[in-house]
Parts: C-alpha cells; sequence; structure tokens
C-alpha cells in the first residue's frame, strides 16, 4: 500500500533495463515472475499514529512501513513498523512481527487467520515493565452489494506485558468504491475489552470515517476522522478526537 521514491525511481530503472534485455535475461526474469512468492512493501506518513482510536505518537506525526512475503498456497509472513511516542515501556519503536494464511473459503467470503507479535526493541524493561506480547487473529470478508464487509477479532491471552490478563478486540470494517472516481469511503467500528483498555469499567469502544484517495496505481492519499468512547475525560493525543492525513505508497 505504501512506498518510497527511490523505491519508485527503482522501478522506472528497472523496467527500462528489462526493456533493453537480452533475450536470456528476459526469459530468466519471467521464470522469476513466476515464483510461488511475492514480495510486497509499504510507506507511510501519518500526521498521527491511531491503533483502535488510541493515540500512539501523542498528536505527532509518524513515519511507519512493513513487508510482505507471500505464498500461492495462502500463506504469508510479515514485518511491520512505527515510529511512536518515546516512553520507557515503548521506546520510540514499534515493529509487528506477524504470520498467517489468508484465501477463499466458499460462498463468496475469504478468511485471514494469523499470530501476530507486537516487538518494542527500544523499550526499558527495568523502568518501564515489559512490553512485547502476542496476539492470534482472524477474519472474514465478503462483499455486501457494492461494499465489502469485513468482521474479525484478535485476542491476546494473559500475559506478563498486558498485565497478567487477556484482551480481546472485536471489530468490523465497511468499504465501498464510489463508481468511476479513485475515491474509496471507509468505515470502522471496534469493541476492546480486557488489560489493553484505557477506560473506566474495562472496555472501550472506537470508530471512525475515512476517504481513500488514490493519486496513482500505488500513492494513495486517505483523510480519516477518529474517535473513541472511554468513559474518560478526554487526554489530548492519546484519547481525543483527532482528524488524521495519511500519505502510502506501495511497492
Amino acid at each position: 500500500m505504501r512506498t518510497s521514491i527511490i523505491a519508485l525511481t527503482g522501478k522506472v530503472s528497472l523496467a527500462a533495463l528489462l526493456a533493453t534485455a537480452t533475450p536470456s535475461f528476459a526469459q530468466e526474469a519471467e521464470e522469476e515472475s513466476s515464483s510461488e512468492f511475492t514480495v510486497s512493501g509499504n510507506a507511510a506518513l501519518t500526521t498521527d499514529y491511531r491503533f483502535r482510536g488510541l493515540g500512539f505518537s501523542d498528536g505527532d506525526i509518524a513515519v511507519q512501513g512493513g513487508i510482505d512475503v507471500n505464498h500461492d498456497s495462502g500463506f504469508y509472513v510479515g514485518v511491520w513498523g512505527s515510529s511512536l511516542e518515546d516512553s520507557d515501556t515503548f521506546g520510540h519503536t514499534e515493529v509487528d512481527i506477524y504470520g498467517g494464511w489468508s484465501g477463499d473459503i466458499g460462498g463468496g467470503l475469504s478468511a485471514d487467520v494469523g499470530l501476530l507479535y507486537f516487538y518494542f526493541p527500544n523499550g526499558n524493561e527495568e523502568l518501564g515493565g515489559p512490553s512485547d506480547f502476542f496476539e492470534p487473529y482472524a477474519s472474514i470478508s465478503g462483499d455486501l452489494g457494492p461494499a465489502s464487509l469485513t468482521v474479525g477479532a484478535n485476542y491476546a491471552w494473559s500475559q506478563s506485558a498486558i498485565a497478567d490478563n487477556d484482551n480481546i478486540y472485536l471489530y468490523t470494517d465497511l468499504s465501498v468504491a464510489v463508481p468511476e472516481t479513485p475515491i474509496t469511503l471507509n468505515a470502522h467500528f471496534g469493541y476492546n475489552n480486557g488489560s489493553l483498555t484505557i477506560s473506566d469499567d474495562n472496555d472501550y469502544t472506537d470508530f471512525s470515517i475515512s476517504a481513500d484517495y488514490a493519486v496513482t496505481s500505488n500513492l494513495t492519499a486517505s483523510l480519516a476522522y477518529i474517535s473513541t468512547d472511554t468513559g474518560l475525560p478526554s487526554i489530548d493525543g492519546i484519547t481525543d478526537d483527532a482528524v488524521v492525513f495519511t500519505l502510502g505508497v506501495s511497492f
């Protein structure tokens, strides 16, 4: 979904090279492209890193990016990272490492199941306590008329980094492409219950509405309104409502 200007330049250079390649080189490139594995990457610049409605960059700009390796069977592994507001517990960087399977399951539906590991390489366990934890996830997606609908759940079992208690996050996403335009409209609703909450009764909800504008085939500008209901007074940069702009590219 996102990439860098350097990567885009590299693509142009590669295309020019292949256009003048010898037959043997072109044949090798064709054989390589038929590999069972595909690699994709993404990068983004966002005005505020919001995760499940909560701010992780204290309302400041965050730099993000990732890479995925996919197999024709549907299995995949990947890594994604983001800058954070510096703290003793999490440091200034989040790295998500994940693997799973996605594919069609019949009836016009597709599924995605896997395991996610939240890793904070700069966290200071002596000062802020443990920070890294695992979280399995699963979702089902399908078309609902002109819209695409996804329902999913992420469950983290009891671990020291999440106060020796479990946590579950349930969500639904709805997306509609506006006909004959490069615009896609999105809506999200989530419910969190357990140790990963900032609320007065151990749970909270979040929702967002957003619009994606496809500037090019791999450059997207997004504008989102994000809100949470924690039952507590709003905290600037963490639980307050936010309008977030993101520019992302893919390669």
